[in-house]
């Protein structure tokens, strides 16, 4: 049967439901917004332990540092029911792999398989592109898989560099940008400021890049934040909707994966864990006296010299996020 549209349940959730553990796939290029929506998607809606083993197959060009570091932290994350993903890299001494692959087995045999166009990433398995998949002998999949899988290193090797080239991550994403045809420039048009204030002018008690203080007196990590997305914004469609995860590359280099969350699409977190947002931007602030689960004060953000952050689109799975004092006009 041939798969042209809606084919993200058929496909990576359905043969769960059906008693598939695991799932092996091949894909010329990949994102880790993607393997971390799908293994949330398992862990928190199915409560399902799947095992997922991924290769990318097109890394002549090398991989941007950022995506690596996402994969790897995928790689070494605990899961709640205890799903495991494993990312392999085709060696660049190799020839390149162009292939889109998806085998599922079942009590340790093959299963149901996919092939076709669609990356594994959320772009391709989203209305956003036109993509087929269609059924495959999971057997001769398997074996194809196999013949691949010989060529490539684990992501998380001791000594990757020395088979896959791994580079700046911005000048990565501004190549992604200027090749998917979606922006013009990583730089300069299709952004947004998102005020670290509420519309009163001050900070939040209980809400914002404060959401872990609670009047209530109910115990949570006090880094727990949230940007706040006005509702224009969120009307937009600026990020991508549906609690879809995307990555997020900072202006100081470090990487991130979020998603927009709660009713109207009003905010973004850190999918796994709420407070990696709000340590992150503490870690920031560490230049005004703000610590570590400290309480965010207007005065602290007036002290950085920033009140809002700036986010750049590259494309729906990929923005750069900006929170320089440098910057600011």
């Amino acid at each position: 049967m041939l798969y042209h549209k809606s084919f993200k349940e058929t496909v990576l959730l359905s043969p769960i439901k059906e008693g598939a553990t695991s799932l092996k796939i091949i894909s010329g290029y990949a994102s880790p917004a993607m393997a971390s929506w799908h293994l949330m998607t398992i862990d928190d809606d199915m409560k399902k332990q799947v095992d997922i083993s991924l290769v990318l197959g097109m890394l002549q060009d090398g991989i941007g540092k950022g995506t690596h570091e996402e994969f790897v932290q995928l790689v070494n994350k605990e899961n709640k029911n205890n799903s495991k993903f494993k990312c392999s890299y085709v060696s660049q001494n190799s020839t390149p792999v162009h292939s889109k692959l998806y085998i599922w087995e079942k009590d340790e045999e093959p299963f149901k398989a996919f092939m076709g166009s669609a990356n594994y990433s959320q772009i391709a398995f989203s209305s956003a592109r036109r993509e087929i998949l269609c059924d495959c002998d999971p057997k001769e999949a398997l074996k194809y898989y196999s013949s691949i899988e010989k060529d490539t290193i684990f992501c998380n090797h001791n000594e990757i560099e020395e088979y896959v080239t791994i580079k700046n991550q911005r000048e990565m994403l501004e190549k992604l940008g200027q090749e998917s045809g979606i922006v013009k420039s990583a730089i300069d048009e299709n952004q947004v400021k998102l005020p670290l204030l509420t519309n009163k002018g001050d900070v939040g008690y209980g809400s914002g890049i404060n959401w872990g203080y609670r009047r209530d007196g109910r115990k949570r990590n006090l880094n727990q934040a949230y940007i706040k997305i006005p509702s224009h914004i969120a009307k937009s469609r600026f990020f991508p909707p549906n609690k879809q995860h995307f990555s997020v590359l900072t202006d100081d280099g470090h990487q991130l994966i979020l998603r927009v969350q709660q009713q109207g699409d009003k905010a973004i977190t850190t999918p796994h864990n709420n407070s990696l947002l709000g340590e992150y931007l503490r870690n920031r602030l560490i230049t005004v006296g703000v610590s570590n689960g400290d309480f965010v004060t207007k005065q602290n953000l007036l002290d950085y010299g920033r009140t809002d952050i700036t986010f750049e689109k590259i494309d729906d799975e990929h923005f750069y996020m900006n929170f320089s004092v440098v910057d600011k006009e």
